[in-house]
């Protein structure tokens, strides 16, 4: 078992890498650094492994299909994840390796957005996503992650061995941090600079494609982690929709005991059945959540035990 493994998926960066691979040695002199080339063309896997990198690969195209392989295959006590891009600094990582090895933190987020983002991307779309997206997810989980997006943290080996990696594409921090905050895990925030990419290196993250599957990322975990609050909202704009179309007709029944629109009515009595369907499922799927909450906490304390048996061998 590595004590520190950083994790590097790539996609044609060959521009980068070597620095990025260079920086982390310097600063992390007893971590093992391996890149994941994610079917790179311009030879990003030969440069990263002349810079002193452990080189692996990963056929499926997709940052979420690189991190579930890295995941899977690599033990350590303390993971980095970092991009290729050398657009973020080495230099934070030994403070964010100190607080998953010290204060036992499960995910340190990596935080541009309270330094130099703002001022170093050049993409505004992007500022303007990564400020929506941590608004909702802060505002539905009811968190205060400084950095939702970034991809730039370092992890516990029992988060690692109990993330499941369901998302196939950049949408995967979105994944990782509502996962922390609906098993409460520990996350720590650190306040980190940002620097665009250099010129002629070009982004993989498509503005507009991404970040609807960020959105709908959302959604669907919202769904899933917050059943009532998701179905009971269905359900109370079902039954909203109900009551404000069945007033008109149940007025002009008081006033001339006929009820002239009848498919309104019907329209209203089905939306009300709807309404309870709905509500019912967000109870049932509760309870099935709250199961599932209890077997995490089983897996969690299994994964703690398996890392203290790996050092204890050691």
């Amino acid at each position: 078992m590595d004590k520190i493994a950083v994790l590097v998926p790539c996609y044609n960066e060959a521009l980068t890498i070597k620095k990025v691979v260079t920086d982390f040695r310097e600063a992390l002199p007893e971590a093992t650094i391996y890149v994941y080339d994610n079917n790179s063309t311009d030879g990003t896997d030969e440069i990263a492994r002349n810079a002193g990198a452990v080189v692996r690969y990963e056929y499926q195209q997709g940052k979420g299909n690189v991190l579930r392989r890295m995941f899977s295959e690599i033990d350590a006590l303390c993971y980095i994840m970092v991009d290729g891009d050398d657009t973020y600094p080495a230099k934070h990582a030994r403070e964010m390796v100190d607080k998953v090895l010290n204060r036992k933190a499960d995910m340190v987020v990596g935080d541009r957005l309270s330094s130099t983002y703002f001022t170093e991307n050049k993409r505004p779309f992007h500022n303007f996503g990564n400020t929506l997206v941590r608004f909702a997810i802060n505002t539905l989980f009811k968190n205060d992650i400084k950095d939702i997006m970034t991809g730039y943290r370092a992890f516990s080996y029992r988060f690692i061995k109990t993330f499941p990696v369901l998302s196939r594409g950049f949408e995967v921090e979105t994944e990782m941090s509502i996962h922390a905050i609906d098993k409460n895990m520990f996350v720590e925030n650190v306040v980190i600079d940002y620097q665009d990419r250099p010129d002629g290196s070009e982004s993989k993250l498509n503005t507009f494609s991404d970040g609807f599957k960020v959105i709908f990322t959302i959604i669907r975990l919202f769904r899933t982690y917050r059943p009532m609050g998701f179905f009971g909202g269905v359900a109370a704009i079902l039954m909203a929709l109900a009551i404000a179309f069945f007033i008109p007709v149940y007025v002009t029944f008081l006033q001339t005991g006929l009820v002239p629109n009848f498919p309104t009515l019907i329209v209203c009595g089905f939306a009300t059945l709807a309404a309870f369907i709905s509500f019912f499922s967000g109870l049932i799927l509760k309870t099935i959540y709250q199961k599932n909450r209890q077997d995490f906490e089983i897996l969690l304390y299994k994964a703690t035990d398996e890392v203290n048996k790996k050092q204890r061998e050691d």
